[in-house]
């Protein structure tokens, strides 16, 4: 898809247009005149039939439709910028480099490390005490 076909598309999208008759709006004809019903849908205009005479006008924008999309994303961005923060967080939270309480500080591994080894020297001597009973 080229980029003039993504910009037509965003155009497109915000500017929806519609061949639903209302009372107030005035129907514009197509600029080409005398087409049957299958040739004016062909160049995007909206087919018309009153009575036995077939006419074909331009579409008028679709006011309800716009609201609606405009409604469903602006819902859909507050809805992403609301759960962003949880998704870093949950992200990141295990992230040493970001939480740094995360890390174990130096003394905190020293500490361990001698308990450690002072537990394990307390039960040898217990199983060589029991030995020598």
């Amino acid at each position: 898809m080229t980029m003039k076909g993504v910009f037509e598309s965003f155009l497109s999208f915000f500017s929806p247009m519609t061949c639903r008759l209302s009372n107030e709006r005035l129907l514009t004809p197509c600029p080409v005149e005398g087409l049957n019903l299958t040739e004016c849908s062909k160049i995007h205009c909206c087919p018309f039939r009153i009575g036995q005479e077939e006419q074909c006008y331009m579409p008028v924008r679709d006011d309800v439709q716009l609201a609606i999309r405009v409604v469903l994303i602006t819902g859909g961005g507050f809805l992403f910028l609301g759960f962003l923060p949880f998704c870093c967080c949950a992200l990141l939270q295990r992230s040493p480099c970001v939480n740094p309480l995360q890390k174990i500080s130096k003394k905190v591994q020293k500490i361990a490390r001698e308990k450690r080894a002072a537990e394990k020297k307390s039960r040898d001597e217990e199983i060589h005490r029991h030995l020598l009973d």
